[in-house]
Order: C-alpha cells, then structure tokens, then sequence
C-alpha cells in the first residue's frame, strides 16, 4: 500500500517541520581541549571493585534524561544464558516477569516500566532497530543476545534518544551493545550445569588482529528440561562479527542465528498452583480419554462417504498432552556497517541489515470445536475434511526484515549535530488451520493434507521510514549541555489475505473472501528537549521533555481480526514524557534519582480471554483512551571507607502512580493500570575479601498488581533472593589464573507465588523454584 508521492510529502514535511522547530545556533565558540578533558577524567576517584565498573555508564553521566545500565561485570555475573530481558530486572522501575531462571520461555515474558509495558518499548542491538517485541511474529532481543557477547545493556526508561530507530517506543529504549573483537587472538570456553538436567556449553574464537582486521564467532548451546512437566527446553546460538578498522574509517560485519525449540507449561488461576505449584500438561494419553466412535464420514472431502468406521476419538477434555504444544523458531540476522570522517569535524555512519525468520507454534484443539467450526465451512463449500479427534493446531509464520540506518555527526564548535534517518521493510506471513492427526490421536503424526478448519493466512507489510535531527549544545565552559532534538515517523501499514474465520465463512455462508486492509500512519514531529548541568566535577542536575508515537499496540491482531469495513483505523498512541533528576559520581558512591511524570493518550490495551478449545488466555486490544503516570526512581551502589573497598552496596527503588484518566466500557476512572506495581526495590551486597573471590546476595520486592482495570484481579506481593560466588584471578592455592569459577542461586528462600499475569484475566505463571548453577569459564 505505499505511495511513493505520500511517503515523499512526509519526507518533505518532517524535514521541514523538524528543521523549522529547532533553534540552531551556528556560533562557533572555541572547542574544549580533548586532551585535558581526558586527563581531568582519568583524575577522578570513583567506586571500584570487579563487579563495579563504568560508573558514568552506569548512572548516565552527561545524559539529559534518566538512563541506567547493566554494565559487563554484572552480565558475566549473572546465570550463564540468561535472557535478554531478564537482563533489565536489576534496574530502577523495570518489573520484569520472565518464567524460569533464565527467562527462556518466550510466552512467559512480561516488562512494565512507568506507564509502558514490552510492546511499547524500543529494543536496539549495535545500532539495528528490533522491530516488534511479541514472541510469535516479533524479534524480540532475547533472541539476538548472549551475555557473554554484551559490553553493556543501556535503558532510559522516559525519553529515548530520538536518533534511536524505532516505531514501537513511546519513550522507554533499551540499547544493547556487544564487545568489539579482541585486539589479541584467543577465546574462551565454559560449561554450565544445574538444576532440571541444565547443560549449556560457551566457545569464542578470537583471531586477535591482522592489519587492522579483527574478528570472533562464538556457539552456545542450551539444554534443559521444563522446571514443571514433561518437556525440554533446546537452544543454539551463534553470533560472530568482523571489524576491520583503516585511518579514520571501519567496516563491520555480524551474524547473528538463533535455533529454538521448547515445550509449554500450562496457565491456570492462583488457587490451581495453590494446590498444584508444578501444575503441567501430562507426559502420557490416559486411557480413559479414548472415546470410540462408530460412523461412516467422508474424509477425504471426495462427496463419497468413505467405507471405514471413525477411528477412535480423544475427547476436548483430553487436550493436556505436552506433546501437542510446542514451540519452534529460526532467526538470523546480518548486518554490515560502515563509518568514516569525511572532514575533521563530520562523520558518516550506516548500517544496512536483513533479517530472517521462520517458526511453528502447536496446540491442541478439541474434537467438538473443530467439528463445530468444520460443520460450518464445509457448509460454505470449503474443501474441508471431517475432523478425526484431537486436531493439530497449526500457527506458522515466516517473514523477512530489511532496512538501513544512517546518519552524520558534525561537531561545529560548541555544537554537536546529529541528523539522519531509518527505513525499513517487515514482511510477515501467518497461516492458522486445524489438522487431522492419525487415529485423531493427540501423539498421531499430523495429516498435514487433511484440513479440518481454516483460520488465517495473511501478508502483513510495514513500511518505515524515520527521520531525527538533534543538537547537543555545550555552554558555560562545559558545565551545561542542552540538548535539542525531534523526529519523524511514517508506517505504512498493510494487511492482506484471510484475516480470520469470516473471511472464509459466514453463518455457513461462503464468507468475506481475502481482503486487503491497512492504514498510513505519520507523525511529523516528535520533539525532545533535555538539558545537564554539572554543578562540580561529582554532580549533576538533569531534566527533559519529549513527545513520542508509535503504531497501534498489537496492529496485526487488530486487523487480522476486524470484520466490519467501514471501522476506523486505530489511531497512534501517542505519549508525553517528563522528568528531573540529579546524579552523582564520587569516591564512596554513585547514583541517580530521578522525578518523572508521562501522559499517554489513545492507550491500546492487551486483555485476554481463555479460549475454550486450549483452555489458556488468548489476548485481544481495546482502547482505554487516556491514562498517566508520575513517580519517583532512584538507584546507586555504596561502597564504605571502613570495609577497605572489600564490601559495597547496591540497591534501588522506584514509586509509580499509573492510572486511567477516563472510565471505558464499564472500567472506572482513576483505575491503576494492569500490571503495574506501586514498590518495585531491590538491594544487594557484594564481598570482595580477595583478588579471586567475589559473593554477591541481592533480594527484590515486587509490590502487589492488579490484572484488570476494575481492580477484581490481583497478584500478591513478594520478594525473591539470588546469589553468586565467583572465584578466579590471582590465588596462592595453584589454580590456574584463566579459569574461574562461579555458582548461581537464583530464588534462594524457594519462594511459592505466581509472579506472571495475563492483564484481563484471573491467569497467571508461579514464580520458578529454587535453582542451582555451575559454570567453569577458561580463557585462552
């Protein structure tokens, strides 16, 4: 559905409403000595120890907005294979939900922070925008990421940066970046093993560097059964990247392939787990769920009833075998960047990327749903065949990602300008159907041939382009930096194909047929306005303002699932972000507190109903118009001059205040928002007695939610621990100074509570038991 004349008007248009916006002062002042500016950091005394690092990274220095890091210690600190996104959970605001010790299940995930929850979030990895979040159709970043490949995870949970690309954010961004390669050849090795038959193994090749080329791969590979119920959990990754640096310029390739496949674990309501914490599918087919059936059908959709009698049937209350619900995903992702000086005072950088994704999810559906819906479209003449039992529930997907982005940098005097622009193409096909499987049973082979029902199979497409332009502005001798930006979106949305059941079929009636559907969405200016002012060489003050829109929360099952032709499209949700806070950086401690208050207008909002068929939630969206949210974030690690830098401090904690402005379809006004904590805190001590030993205990509160607006659902609050002792460097006692040793804990006290809900309903996960891990890590 793009149009060439459109997108050019929004190109012209956002130029010109961005650059006409901006004041840009082009007075040349007198540039700071570089050299100086080095030294007088190198001078400062900061907080020290191997599992504190980067302090100015940590707390943001110089940023104009609130922005916290996972800085490299910490990630080699953590569970080898964690998720990506169990990776935000240490930092200030983010209630991060993942299901098991390392966060691998893909429908298990959840992430509130202010007013936003995953999907309004924006996710980076070395420049490359990751487009949607949603496990099924997305690329979310646990997919893309190992920890041991990761220099830092940075996230401003109010204002992005706005030359970060992304349609998907309404102001919280997560950039990852991953280490460059080693100027020395080498590598590492480690194994992990623990808790539920846990085996996962880390390689990384280092060529070291030739001539200014330098380059790794690395394979992990990650196997483990579920920590409830039959099934496993199996995971190969592979990332490698390639620099190759000449003068003032670089090339850059990487790679990144994810090979996935594991098993579902079953929702349920609080009191289930209560009576049942490891409530699971069943590992077999109990007898009493084979039901024959005599009757002679016509299988194969010929006219000609077919001489055999029904095979025997396992009945919709027979749905519960693990074997029918499965998850499996392909990704890979190629990029190739280059960056270069075209003057003193301008540098050019681009990276073009492509990615490629398959996958499969599988769940059972009853006999009488799909007889049901079969009755029906084969009324309307669809070449259907009569279901046989338990149907395989087919939901395919592949698609592909392109893009490019691209920008400048020129520092004009006290100026530094930055100013470019993204593009991109997502194409996303889906099929869902219902097939036979062999003796209609739930462990027959499927009979991809024979379909019992059709559902959906459609081509999404989005077209995006977006532009930034930004100035950071230094004055008063370096002690003030303004920073002035805005940026433009356009998505070109498009939908076509059978977007659900009444495309095919309508009261038994031959249905709607496939459609073509979408909508054009554009803003042209999205400022943000940001200023640091350094009061001494230890702290900062920091405030900022930004306006952000992305595309509708949840667009494909919006429009897949719409069947009345003249709706309205839904409209960009749109968010205001402010806040002021101060930091600081000094020799016993760091940290940053923050103030902040967000407008969100045109909220969409995830609900869920359990489809009988599964019996598990399934979600839908409705707009909940307006909603807001103000509070307070304060962070930082303390280190005590008495414990002789042996002993130090972390901890956080966050107050937010999220509710919705106006009632909707019986929702109240002045409802806290699902999902979304008052108290989030954490805190944590870590012991450093010697060069080869480091222990860390760490605990977090999670105030108690509510799952609807009404406030009828709700989660309990509860605190859950985690340890880690890690042994390696220089000793007296004969180990060698490359291998290290570290031991994980994760929910030490073994603490029984669901801790995952599904926002609109009474379901939800139980929090992962008591888990144990060892990994040996030898460097090369």
């Amino acid at each position: 559905m793009t149009n060439q004349k459109t997108s050019q008007r929004f190109i012209y248009s956002s130029l010109a409403s961005i650059i006409g916006s901006l004041f840009l002062n082009t007075h040349v002042h007198a540039q700071q000595n570089q050299e100086d500016e080095t030294a007088q950091n190198e001078e400062k005394i900061v907080v020290v120890g191997r599992r504190v690092s980067q302090t100015d990274i940590a707390i943001g220095q110089d940023a104009a907005t609130n922005t916290v890091a996972v800085t490299r210690e910490e990630l080699l600190s953590a569970p080898s294979g964690i998720s990506g996104l169990k990776m935000l959970e240490s930092l200030p605001g983010f209630n991060v939900q993942t299901d098991g010790a390392l966060g691998l299940y893909e429908f298990g995930n959840s992430v509130q922070v202010r007013a936003f929850d995953l999907s309004q979030m924006g996710f980076v990895l070395d420049g490359i925008p990751m487009g949607r979040s949603d496990a099924f159709g997305g690329s979310p970043i646990f997919r893309y990421v190992d920890n041991e490949n990761l220099g830092a995870v940075i996230a401003s949970p109010g204002a992005g940066d706005v030359s970060k690309p992304t349609y998907a954010s309404l102001g919280p961004i997560a950039t990852y970046e991953t280490v460059k390669p080693s100027e020395e050849m080498g590598g590492m090795a480690a194994i992990s093993l623990g808790d539920y038959n846990l085996q996962r193994t880390f390689v990384k090749l280092e060529t070291g560097d030739i001539n200014g080329f330098r380059a790794y791969v690395s394979r992990s590979k990650t196997d483990s059964d579920l920590w409830r119920g039959p099934g496993s959990i199996d995971r190969e990754h592979i990332e490698a990247k390639a620099l190759y640096e000449f003068g003032d310029s670089y090339v850059q390739a990487t790679y990144v392939a994810n090979d996935f496949f594991d098993y579902d674990s079953p929702s349920a309501a609080p009191e289930a787990f209560d009576d049942n914490y490891y409530l699971s599918y069943s590992p077999s087919i109990p007898e009493g769920c084979i039901n024959p059936q005599s009757g002679v059908y016509d299988y194969n959709g010929d006219g000609v009833a077919d001489d055999a009698d029904f095979t025997p049937v396992f009945t919709g209350s027979c749905t519960n075998y693990y074997e029918d619900r499965i998850n499996i995903r392909d990704d890979k992702l190629y990029s190739l960047s280059f960056g270069t000086y075209l003057s003193e005072d301008v540098q050019f950088k681009a990276t073009a990327y492509y990615e490629d994704k398959v996958g499969t999810g599988v769940s059972p559906d009853s006999y009488s749903n799909s007889l049901a819906i079969y009755e029906r479209q084969a009324a309307a003449g669809l070449d259907v065949v009569h279901p046989r039992g338990v149907q395989y529930g087919l939901s395919g997907m592949d698609g592909e990602r392109k893009g490019v982005v691209a920008g400048f940098d020129w520092f004009a005097g006290d100026h530094h300008f930055a100013f470019g622009g993204w593009v991109e193409e997502d194409t996303y096909h889906r099929i869902q159907q219902r097939t036979n499987k062999v003796g209609g049973s739930s462990d027959g082979e499927a009979l991809l041939d024979e379909i019992a029902y059709y559902r959906r199979d459609y081509v999404a497409v989005r077209d995006t382009t977006q532009l930034y332009l930004k100035d950071d502005w230094t004055l008063m001798d370096g002690d003030l930096i303004v920073t002035l930006g805005a940026k433009a979106l356009q998505v070109d949305y498009s939908l076509d194909g059978y977007r659900d059941y009444a495309d095919y079929e309508v009261d038994s009636e031959p249905g709607y047929g496939p459609q073509s559907v979408g909508h054009d969405y554009e803003k042209n200016f999205m400022p943000m306005v940001g200023a640091v002012y350094s009061l001494n060489s230890t702290d900062q003050v920091f405030t900022s303002y930004a306006k952000n829109a992305a595309l509708p929360n949840g667009t494909d099952d919006i429009f897949s699932t719409a069947v009345s032709f003249d709706a309205p499209a839904p409209a960009m949700e749109e968010a205001t972000n402010y806040e002021i806070g101060i930091r600081t950086n000094r020799e016993n401690y760091n940290g940053s507190i923050a103030l902040f208050y967000t407008e969100f207008d045109n909220r969409l909002i995830a609900s869920s109903v359990i489809n009988p068929a599964t019996e598990q939630p399934e979600s839908y969206y409705i707009n909940a118009g307006a909603s807001d949210a103000y509070g307070i974030e304060i962070s930082g690690v303390y280190q005590p001059e008495m414990f002789d830098r042996q002993l130090y401090f972390n901890g956080n904690l966050s107050y937010k205040r999220a509710t919705l402005k106006d009632g909707f379809d019986g929702n109240p006004g002045g409802a806290m928002l699902p999902d979304s904590p008052e108290w989030l805190a954490t805190a944590g001590v870590t012991y450093e007695p010697t060069e080869w030993l480091v222990a860390n205990f760490s605990a977090k509160y999670t105030d108690k939610r509510y799952l609807d607006f009404n406030e009828t659902y709700s989660l309990d609050s509860y605190i859950v621990a985690q340890a880690y002792v890690d042994i390696g460097g220089p000793n007296d006692f004969g180990l060698p100074e490359n291998v290290r040793l570290r031991f994980n804990l994760d929910n030490v006290f073994d603490k029984q509570v669901v801790s995952f809900g599904y926002v609109g309903s009474n379901y939800g996960r139980p929090l992962s038991p008591r888990t144990f891990q060892a990994t040996l890590t030898v460097d090369f």
